[in-house]
């Protein structure tokens, strides 16, 4: 038997019943709100190379890579179950090379005038800019490795800044 969830409980994606529930935002107002997300794609130094010198299979790897990140930041209420379908005013996925990996760094910078922040965006950009470099670079390795995806920072909205630590 589930328990009741009181109403007073700061579980906002469940109802009283427990049950998972896209939050309703329509009393908030519409903020400034950007988030930065950023993780790592590490492989062998002669992928590294073959992506650095234009000789990979597929093509130009870090733009295909970096138009997929764009193209999914826009499409993260349809990946995301709750997610809120939010206008994006501006999405900035950065993919810079790391020879001490050897890999890759990538980041993107999301931001909106919102009800609901652009979080779960920002890291939707960077998993999929760094699948897409997978994919294209998967001919030359598959032991491509993708690490350490996370939220760096966001402003704005009611429970403030974030930085991380």
């Amino acid at each position: 038997m589930k328990q009741e969830i009181s109403a007073s409980s700061h579980l906002t994606h469940l109802d009283p019943q427990g049950q998972a529930q896209m939050v309703d935002v329509c009393a908030k107002s519409a903020t400034k709100r950007e988030a930065i997300a950023a993780g790592q794609v590490r492989m062998q130094a002669a992928t590294f190379e073959a992506i650095e010198t234009g000789n990979a299979p597929k093509g130009d790897v870090l733009a295909t890579a970096r138009i997929a990140g764009i193209m999914a930041a826009k499409q993260t209420a349809q990946l995301i179950p709750l997610c809120h379908t939010l206008p994006l005013h501006k999405v900035e996925v950065k993919i810079l090379p790391n020879p001490k990996l050897p890999g890759y760094q990538i980041q993107a910078l999301v931001a909106t005038k919102a009800e609901t922040g652009v979080e779960m965006e920002a890291l939707t950009a960077v998993s999929v800019a760094a699948l897409t470099l997978y994919d294209m670079a998967k001919a030359l390795e598959k032991s491509i490795q993708i690490e350490s995806i996370c939220l760096l920072s966001k402003k704005g909205g009611k429970s403030g800044d974030y930085v991380y630590q």
